[in-house]
């Protein structure tokens, strides 16, 4: 088994490479009759496609998908969807010197201890390259969300960048598409963006904290053991290239809460319960409340930096390596969107479980 899909109903299979011909996914479970083209999915893609400024990779790739199968006249069938995404800016000559050296912070000795191989142009199959595939995949998820839960908005964001913090105060959502940090506190973006440029020439890289903010999900989505809804969205968020830690509401910090402080309170308002604060993220137990869900994931600093770092070869040798290419000196900024999607994904799989297993019935309050 070599663990490339995710899901349980609404199933992804992502393929390919950093630096091979094209990269993409299998989407399957998908009900027939979706509206979907391509031009659903690609505004998507582009969030995330690098070399849009000067903060992130100028890789430069079009990330043009391509509907390989599953549709037919703009309409899914309820087949397996085929996407692809051809890669067009390789520069595999740029990794010619690490073809025997590990690269420090990568996966590059993991992979050969495990494989006894890797492609170590672009780190292959470990490159947040195919991250494109789950954006894609997420594409499709929207697009039937929109259909079968049209009121549910997904919307990721960054809240620190390296030391610097938004004011939660002054979180704006309309703010996020107005700037390339995808940041929501206009009053510290171009602040971000100084703060990045300096890294950057420093040949350094600087780690961040993504927030992904679910809104109007319906109450009732999760199981209460092995299919709760936070621990797949914990494992989707985790799985996402360089994260390094996963919290869901008040997460780490409600080690230093008071019980008093945690427990949120609830109250009857127009004959339903409301709650008076949201310190559980969304979900009690496994199950959403229908509250906003908040899961927030760290994202350590990119490893590819021109500043030597020191390493070993593959014949035993030791060496200063320096990782040449096109990299992000952030790459917390492009997993915004990556969050989004696979929250996307996980969250139209319990959807659709939910369907399965209780036909939407719901336990009622009151008389």
């Amino acid at each position: 088994m070599s663990y490339n899909t995710f899901g349980h109903l609404f199933r992804v299979t992502t393929w390919g490479e950093s630096h091979g011909p094209a990269l993409g996914c299998t989407v399957d479970g998908t009900p027939p009759g979706i509206p979907l083209t391509e031009a659903d999915i690609q505004p998507w893609l582009d969030r995330r496609r690098p070399g849009q400024s000067r903060l992130t990779t100028q890789r430069k790739e079009a990330d043009a998908v391509c509907i390989l199968s599953g549709t037919f006249e703009g309409l899914t069938t309820g087949t397996p969807i085929q996407l692809m995404i051809e890669n067009t800016d390789q520069r595999s000559k740029d990794y010619g010197e690490i073809a025997q050296a590990f690269r420090p912070g990568h996966a590059d000795l993991t992979y050969h201890l495990k494989y006894g191989l890797r492609d170590y142009r672009g780190g292959g199959r470990s490159s947040a390259r195919e991250t494109a595939a789950r954006v894609a995949a997420g594409g499709v998820a929207r697009a039937v969300l929109g259909q079968l839960a049209p009121e549910v908005a997904i919307t990721g964001y960054m809240v620190q960048i390296g030391e610097r913090h938004i004011d939660r105060a002054r979180i704006d959502l309309a703010e996020v598409t107005r700037n390339p940090l995808f940041c929501p506190d206009a009053s510290v973006a171009d602040d971000w963006a100084a703060y990045l440029d300096a890294i950057r020439m420093d040949h350094d890289s600087v780690g961040a904290m993504v927030e992904v903010l679910i809104q109007n999900c319906p109450p009732g989505l999760g199981a209460p053991i092995y299919a709760k809804l936070d621990t797949d969205l914990a494992a989707a968020m985790m799985s996402i290239n360089a994260v390094k830690g996963v919290e869901i509401g008040e997460g780490m910090a409600a080690a230093a809460l008071r019980g008093t402080q945690n427990a949120d309170e609830m109250r009857m308002v127009d004959g339903v319960p409301a709650y008076l604060s949201n310190h559980a993220g969304g979900i009690l137990g496994g199950i959403s409340s229908g509250q906003d869900i908040v899961v927030r994931f760290a994202v350590k600093p990119t490893s590819s930096i021109l500043t030597p770092r020191r390493s070993v070869t593959k014949s035993g040798g030791e060496v200063d390596l320096v990782t040449k290419g096109r990299h992000d000196p952030c790459v917390g900024i492009r997993a915004v969107p990556v969050g989004e999607a696979m929250a996307a994904c996980v969250v139209l799989d319990h959807l659709l479980m939910d369907r399965g297993q209780t036909g939407g019935v719901r336990g009622k309050i009151g008389n």
